[in-house]
C-alpha cells in the first residue's frame, strides 16, 4: 500500500467519540491526569539532560566549544531540514541510498527522536493541519505546539492513530535499527564529545547546540502557525517569518511549504533564505540528488493570493 493511500484511509478514522471528549482531551494538563509512557519518559529525559547541559554551559566555556556548538547545530539542523523533513517525509528529491542514510544519521544526532517517530508526526501534522487531529496546533496553546506535546506519545494515538503513515521506512532495516538503538548513538556522541573536550564540548555540543536547534524546529511548530505573513491560499494558518529563515535554514517559509508540501525548495523568492534548498540544489548539479520536486507555474498562479 503506498503512503498516500495509507493517509487517506486514516483519514476516514474518527479520533474521538465525541466533540465532548475532544474537549476533555485538549483542556487537560499535559504532565498530570494521565498515564507516562516508557516512551514519554525517554524523551522528557533526553529533553531535560539537553536544557540542564545548556544551563551548565557558561560554567566551561571555551573558543573551541563554541565551534563545536556551532558544527553541531549546523550538522543536526541541516539532517532535520534536509533528511528528516525534505528527503523522507516529503519525498521532494530523492538521493543515493548511502547518502539518504548518512543524511538521517546527522539528523538523528540532533537529539529530536529517529526517522520513523519524526516523519510519521509531521505527515500527520500535514494531514491534519490546525485541526481536532493536529499533533501540534497552537490551537490548544503556544507551549504546546512548541514543546509539551513531544511527552504525551498516548494522546498523539489518540488523535492520530497508529504510525502507519511511515511504512516506506518501516520497511527499510536501517531506519528499523535507529528507532531500537537511538539513545546507544546519543549516549555514543555524549561520549566521543567528553573525551575529545571534556565537559566542555558535551555542554556546549549537546547541550547549548542541541537545544537550540530544538526550539528553532519548535518555533516552526509555534510561531510560524501565530504571526508572519502570507502568500498562498493555504487551508491553515501557517506563516512565513523572514527572521527565522536563517537560523532554521530556510524552514520558516512555512506558509510556501504548506501551498506546496512536495516542493524541495521553501524559499521560493530569490531573497528568501533558504539554506536546505542551496544543498539540495548543489547535490542536483553534482549528479548527487535527482527527482527534485518544485511547484510549477500554473500551480504557483492557482495558490496566489490576489491582493
Amino acid at each position: 500500500m503506498s503512503v498516500t493511500s495509507t493517509v487517506e484511509e486514516n483519514h476516514r478514522k474518527k479520533p474521538y467519540s465525541s466533540e465532548k471528549e475532544a474537549e476533555k482531551r485538549r483542556q487537560r494538563w499535559v504532565f498530570w491526569g494521565r498515564k507516562w509512557r516508557r516512551l514519554d519518559y525517554v524523551k522528557l529525559t533526553a529533553s531535560l539532560f539537553v536544557h540542564s547541559m545548556a544551563l551548565l554551559a557558561p560554567f566551561y566555556f571555551s573558543w573551541s566549544a563554541l565551534w563545536v556548538t556551532f558544527l553541531f547545530y549546523t550538522i543536526g539542523g541541516l539532517g532535520i531540514t534536509v533528511s528528516y523533513h525534505r528527503n523522507l517525509a516529503h519525498r521532494s528529491f530523492k538521493v543515493p541510498k548511502w547518502l539518504e542514510y548518512l543524511l538521517a544519521y546527522c539528523a538523528l544526532l540532533a537529539i529530536q527522536g529517529d526517522p520513523i517517530d519524526w516523519v510519521s508526526t509531521h505527515r500527520y501534522h500535514h494531514q491534519f493541519t490546525d485541526s481536532e487531529r493536529d499533533p501540534h496546533s497552537p490551537k490548544e496553546g503556544f507551549w504546546f505546539s512548541h514543546l509539551l506535546w513531544i511527552y504525551d506519545s498516548a494522546y498523539l494515538v489518540s488523535k492520530c492513530g497508529r504510525r502507519t503513515n511511515v511504512e516506506d521506512l518501516k520497511k527499510q532495516w536501517f531506519y528499523r535499527f535507529l528507532q531500537k538503538t537511538v539513545m546507544f548513538h546519543i549516549l555514543g556522541l555524549g561520549l566521543i564529545l567528553y573525551y575529545l573536550g571534556g565537559m566542555s564540548f558535551v555542554t556546549w555540543g549537546m547541550g547549548v547546540g542541541a537545544a537550540l536547534e530544538v526550539h528553532v524546529t519548535c518555533f516552526i511548530n509555534s510561531i510560524c502557525h501565530i504571526w508572519g505573513t502570507r502568500t498562498w491560499k493555504t487551508n491553515d494558518t501557517s506563516r512565513n517569518v523572514w527572521w527565522l529563515s536563517v537560523f532554521s535554514f530556510g524552514e520558516s517559509w512555512h506558509n510556501n511549504h504548506h501551498a506546496f508540501e512536495s516542493s524541495a525548495r521553501q524559499g521560493l523568492e530569490w531573497w528568501q533564505i533558504d539554506i536546505s534548498w542551496y544543498i539540495v540544489r548543489s547535490l542536483e548539479i553534482v549528479g548527487l540528488a535527482y527527482d527534485v520536486k518544485l511547484p510549477t507555474e500554473s500551480q504557483r498562479r492557482r495558490m496566489a493570493i490576489v491582493r
